[in-house]
């Protein structure tokens, strides 16, 4: 049984322990702790139908730490990894992302309304800028990724990188 079903296996049956625990839990409604579960596994990223890289996300830590590994293909040299855990105490996630440029990236959000946005306050240039990751369209096997970035405080977003995901076949 591979990881991601094993996984998946475990969180139904926790599911379905605390269904009774409290009545105004759906057990179809998944914890905020494991709403990033959709991202494990192992990925074929591309952009505008062109291979851009791969990642394998996997749980580490006794299941606390989700841990991501990213490789860019063709144009693309970027390597890098990131962590990230959900906080009980602020109800978010927070991720630090790393790479082989130096880059050093750290983001906050959650769940909410079919999409993962986790976002950051920057500085570009000298000006103030909010930058943000957004993971939609999920599906088991695919979902869309898109970097975005907004200079007027949130209003507007650019979208300067897009990705779509396909689970890589067994």
């Amino acid at each position: 049984m591979d990881i991601l079903r094993a996984l998946m296996l475990v969180l139904a049956v926790a599911a379905t322990l605390n269904a009774g625990n409290s009545s105004s839990a759906s057990a179809e409604t998944p914890s905020p702790a494991t709403r990033f579960d959709f991202w494990i596994g192992n990925w074929e990223l591309s952009s505008a139908g062109k291979a851009a890289g791969t990642n394998t996300i996997t749980r580490e830590y006794d299941g606390a730490v989700i841990m991501e590994r990213f490789v860019g293909t063709g144009d693309s040299q970027l390597k890098g990894m990131s962590v990230s855990v959900f906080n009980k105490n602020t109800g978010k996630w927070h991720q630090t992302w790393v790479d082989n440029q130096g880059s050093y990236l750290d983001f906050t959000g959650g769940f909410a309304d079919g999409k993962m946005i986790l976002s950051r306050k920057a500085t570009i240039q000298g000006k103030e800028a909010l930058q943000r990751m957004v993971w939609f369209n999920i599906t088991p096997d695919s979902f869309d990724w898109s970097w975005e970035r907004s200079d007027d405080d949130g209003a507007t977003w650019t979208v300067l990188w897009p990705l779509h995901y396909e689970r890589k076949k067994q």
